[in-house]
This record gives structure tokens, C-alpha cells and sequence, in this order.
């Protein structure tokens, strides 16, 4: 992780009362983006973004695959999306949005290993307004892995200094006992359990796919994906809390990026019933087009679900995540027999939500399929994720973002709720 910064020097100098009150409302509203543009110099491949003040920024690089990721205050980005650069130079294509928040950040995939050979602030001219400059330069292999690796090194080192600063007085860290290979292969990860639903209400934790510098698919008229996830996963809020019978928690409430672990995290903490995470597709036949519903199980149903469910896992990749330093046994959990009896009650929920959907839309044959969704793998928590259309598909796009026909949808949506839970309860009594 290739680390490049730059500080605001003497921006912070002394000031005038005037200068100091024009200061003061710049800082009251975020730093606004207007302009991107790509220019090729020899080899190199110059990165400019107009922007309307100085800004701190923070570069990196990571592998598998090449990307450059720029990491700055949280902005608004003014750009026309259909503008935005590709395939130009050392550059496939770019992607941006809120990362998290205080934190915006641009990812460059890039056609090979690259390093920064220059990124700097340039100040206005003649009335202009402020640029950030980024010069990549196209590096071997071998010379990108050795500098991430000092890189990487040095990283580490610097968080562990910080934490010795901040806890100085702790008690020394006793060394976790290794364990052999058997130990490992039988050990099982102790999950905190969860505290008994609110009396009166159930939790239904709602996930709107994507999000922030993830937009997740472009339709065929360029609408994104985390937009029209985020549109339904309101109403289906708006439709449950309606009923008096729920309480609802969104994973995200507005355009920015979740870790896939922190989605059902967020459903985990608010000690939520169901989760039901909300996405839609895309694929190279614009003639498909319908509602479908995964849930996870251990094979894919078929070739489609795995290479959807593959698309799906790489979110946290596609934000500029450095997976590197991913446990395996964290990343492949292994289901337990308390997860195989939620993965049971998944597809008791999928049955009943395609039954009532469908008496609404138009779904895909075979709509409830399976398949290995890292956002599903929650252990004691009944999960679904609903693929709610094709935006690759122009009418299924057009129907996703009518208001009207998103509202048809959450009602059914929230009748196979209803059904899923006097099922439940019917079984205990019996």
C-alpha cells in the first residue's frame, strides 16, 4: 500500500477579519469537485481534478487487481457521470463517492502496476479554481510489490507506535496459543449471542446494496445501482413501519460505502429479525429482465447465481479495500448446524416473498436460487437478498425507478413478511 500525502502548510496562516469570515463559510459547506480530466504525457498519465479549495489528500496503491486510490475530505462531486474518463492512458476506469464519513475517495483501475510519480495542489489562475494533480507512471511488477511491502511495513509500524502512545500503562498482550492444523480445522469462531427481539415489534434490517464509491451496475440508461437499491429499501421502510408490526433499521440511509461484514454487523447490533438486503442486475442479454431472490446455500443453484454471487463478494475490492490481511477463516466461514437452521428459515422467507411478488411483478423463471453471498452469512439471522430487476433491461430499469411500482412491490414485500412470521409462530406452537 503504496502511501503518498500532502498537508495544507501555511493555508492556516494569519488572516484578516474579512478573509477570516470567507474562511469560515468555506468551511461550513463540503468542498465541491466539478471536473475530471485525463491527459496522456509519454508514458505518464496525468490525473486533474478542479475542485474550489485546497484540500489534504492521501494516496495509495494496492494488487489483485492494480488500482490507485485517492483518499479525500468528504466533497460533493459535481461531475456528469456519463463524462467521467475510461480507458484513457494507464487507466481503465475510475469510480467515486462518500466512503465514509469525513472520508471521500476516487479509485483508478489501472492496465498494470503503476506508481505515483507526482500529486500535488495547484492554486488558482486568473480566476480559476484549485486542481489536484496526480502523475502515475507505468512500473514493473517486481518494483510495485517491493514498495508496497515497505510500504506495508511502514504502515504497520506507525500504528504501532500510535498505539503505544495511546495506552502506555496496558497490561502486556498474552501471545495467543498456536494451534495445529487439526485444531484449527475443528475449531469453530464463538459468536456473541443475540439479545431477545423488543416485545411487540419485530426487527427487520434492510440493505441497500452498494453505496458511495461502490455504485454497483450502470443500467442501460446510466442509472446506478446503489441509487435505485437505496430509493426501494425506503419504501419497503416506509411499508413495513405502516403496518405498526415492525421496526426497521437501513444499513445505510444515504449515499455512502459499507464493508460487506459491517452490513450485517449494523443488522446484528440493532438485534434485527430478518435481513434482506436489496440489489439489482445486469447482464449482456438486454432482453432479460424479473425479480429474483437468492439465499445462501453452499452450492449455487446454477452457473448464473455463483458468477452473481462473485460480482456481489467484490464490493469491498471495488472501494479500494486492501484484502490482503483477510483472515481465510474469516473470509470462507464455515456453516455450523446453527447456521444451517437459518439458512432453513432463509428459504422459508424467499418462498413466501416470491409468492406474494409475484402477483405483482414479473420474476425470473426459477426465482428463488442459491448461491454463496458473503452478505448472507450471518449464522442466526434469516437472510435474503432480492436481485429486484435488470437495469440492463430497459423497461425493468423504467419500472425501478416509478415510484409507483417500487411502493406494488414493498406492499407484497411486506405480505410475505407478515406470512413468514405466522408460519414461525405457527411451528412453535406445534
Amino acid at each position: 500500500m503504496v502511501l503518498f500525502a500532502v498537508g495544507l502548510g501555511a493555508t492556516f496562516g494569519s488572516v484578516s477579519v474579512a478573509e477570516g469570515a470567507s474562511a469560515q463559510n468555506q468551511i461550513q459547506r463540503e468542498a465541491e469537485i466539478s471536473d475530471v480530466r485525463i491527459g496522456q504525457h509519454g508514458q505518464r498519465t496525468r490525473v486533474v481534478l478542479d475542485v474550489d479549495r485546497e484540500l489534504k489528500f492521501e494516496i495509495f496503491t494496492l494488487p489483485d487487481p492494480y488500482r490507485v486510490v485517492v483518499n479525500l475530505p468528504e466533497v460533493l462531486w459535481k461531475l456528469d457521470d456519463a463524462a467521467v474518463p475510461e480507458n484513457k492512458g494507464l487507466l481503465s476506469r475510475m469510480r467515486y463517492g462518500l466512503f465514509a464519513p469525513g472520508t471521500s475517495r476516487m479509485v483508478l483501475d489501472v492496465k498494470g502496476p503503476v506508481n505515483v510519480a507526482n500529486s500535488f495542489m495547484l492554486k488558482p489562475v486568473n480566476g480559476g479554481r484549485w486542481r489536484f494533480v496526480m502523475d502515475l507512471a507505468p512500473t514493473s511488477e517486481t518494483e510495485f510489490l517491493e514498495a508496497l511491502a515497505q510500504q506495508r511495513a511502514k504502515a504497520r509500524q506507525s500504528l504501532d507506535e500510535l498505539v503505544a502512545k495511546v495506552t502506555p500503562d496496558s497490561p502486556p498482550v498474552l501471545a495467543t496459543p498456536t494451534l495445529s492444523k487439526d485444531q484449527r480445522a475443528t475449531s469453530v469462531a464463538v459468536i456473541a449471542p443475540r439479545r431477545p427481539s423488543v416485545s411487540g415489534k419485530r426487527i427487520i434490517a434492510i440493505d441497500a446494496g452498494h453505496g458511495g464509491v461502490d455504485p454497483g451496475t450502470i443500467g442501460v440508461g446510466k442509472t446506478y445501482e446503489k441509487n435505485v437499491t437505496l430509493a426501494m429499501a425506503r419504501d419497503l421502510r416506509t411499508a413495513l413501519e405502516a403496518t405498526g408490526r415492525y421496526k426497521v433499521v437501513l444499513t445505510r440511509d444515504r449515499d455512502i460505502f459499507l464493508r460487506l461484514r459491517d452490513r450485517v454487523q449494523v443488522a446484528r447490533d440493532a438485534n434485527a429479525d430478518l435481513f434482506i438486503s436489496i440489489h439489482a442486475d445486469s447482464v449482456p442479454n438486454r432482453k432479460t429482465r424479473g425479480l429474483s431472490i437468492y439465499t445462501l446455500s453452499e452450492r449455487a443453484s446454477d452457473k448464473e447465481a455463483a458468477k452473481l454471487a462473485a460480482k456481489e463478494n467484490k464490493s469491498d475490492l471495488i472501494a479500494g479495500i486492501d484484502l490482503s490481511s483477510e483472515s481465510k477463516d474469516v473470509t470462507n466461514i464455515l456453516l455450523d448446524l446453527a447456521q444451517r437452521e437459518t439458512m432453513n428459515q432463509s428459504a422459508r422467507l424467499a418462498q413466501e416473498l416470491v409468492g406474494e411478488l409475484r402477483r405483482q411483478v414479473m420474476l425470473l423463471p426459477n426465482s428463488h436460487r442459491f448461491a454463496g453471498f458473503a452478505v448472507l452469512k450471518a449464522p442466526d439471522m434469516p437472510s435474503v437478498l432480492v436481485e429486484a430487476g435488470f437495469l440492463s433491461n430497459r423497461q425493468d430499469e423504467r419500472n425501478l425507478l416509478n415510484s409507483g411500482y417500487r411502493q406494488s412491490m414493498a406492499g407484497a414485500m411486506v405480505k410475505g413478511i407478515d406470512q413468514h412470521f405466522i408460519g414461525t409462530e405457527e411451528a412453535r406452537i406445534h
